[in-house]
């Protein structure tokens, strides 16, 4: 997947209409964990960066929707994964894979922000570990269409001086619906039942 360049940071608007992310391309899935079709699961994903963030553009077409009663949008929320969520799994380490980050963002932004470490028997997933992202979502509900769009600070998640051409390590997932319908949609299919499954994760390219 390319990441394309922006001059400088930008608002969060959630919107695919909005200058930075009108016309962009990015990548699309609406394949399960195996690489099986999901109907009606269409996702599609762009990416921007600029000197100092990483950003992501989710739009979910989706036909049910699992969502919290009291939404908690002002601190991280374990737990998150059980409702509606995009996820983004990133590392830079290309080589020490099972070092990476995991990001994820519910449709009533809702948030979590762990850092992996897969070697750390017993405590693989710090989720006190505190990166500075932030989203924003909305729902469009005569369109059966959610929109997130997340900024990631780069010191949290790569320490090399941030230039075109750079790779990192990279899942793009979401999760739509209540049991037992729950719907698991991947852009680099796993093959397992756990999105934890860093040896499958494809790539991204700063360009």
């Amino acid at each position: 997947m390319l990441s394309f360049q922006a001059a400088n940071d930008f608002a969060l608007t959630a919107s695919p209409w909005a200058p930075a992310w009108r016309g962009l391309p990015g990548v699309e899935t609406s394949n399960d964990r195996y690489g099986k079709p999901v109907d009606g699961a269409r996702t599609a994903i762009r990416s921007r960066w600029t000197e100092t963030n990483l950003y992501f553009l989710f739009v979910s077409d989706f036909q049910q929707m699992n969502l919290r009663d009291n939404p908690v949008r002002i601190s991280e929320t374990w737990g998150i994964w059980d409702n509606d969520v995009v996820e983004v799994f990133i590392g830079s380490d290309l080589e020490r894979i099972g070092l990476y980050k995991e990001f994820e963002v519910t449709p009533q932004e809702e948030w979590v922000d762990l850092d992996v470490d897969r070697a750390r028997k017993g405590r693989e997933v710090d989720w006190l570990w505190n990166s500075g992202i932030e989203a924003r979502s909305f729902i469009d509900q005569e369109q059966k269409r959610w929109y997130c769009e997340i900024r990631i600070p780069w010191a949290s998640i790569d320490s090399r001086p941030v230039k075109a051409g750079n790779e990192l390590r990279l899942n793009l997932y979401r999760i739509e619906g209540r049991n037992p319908d729950r719907r698991y949609i991947a852009w680099r299919p796993v093959n397992n039942p756990s999105y934890h499954t860093p040896e499958a994760f494809g790539r991204l390219r700063l360009h």
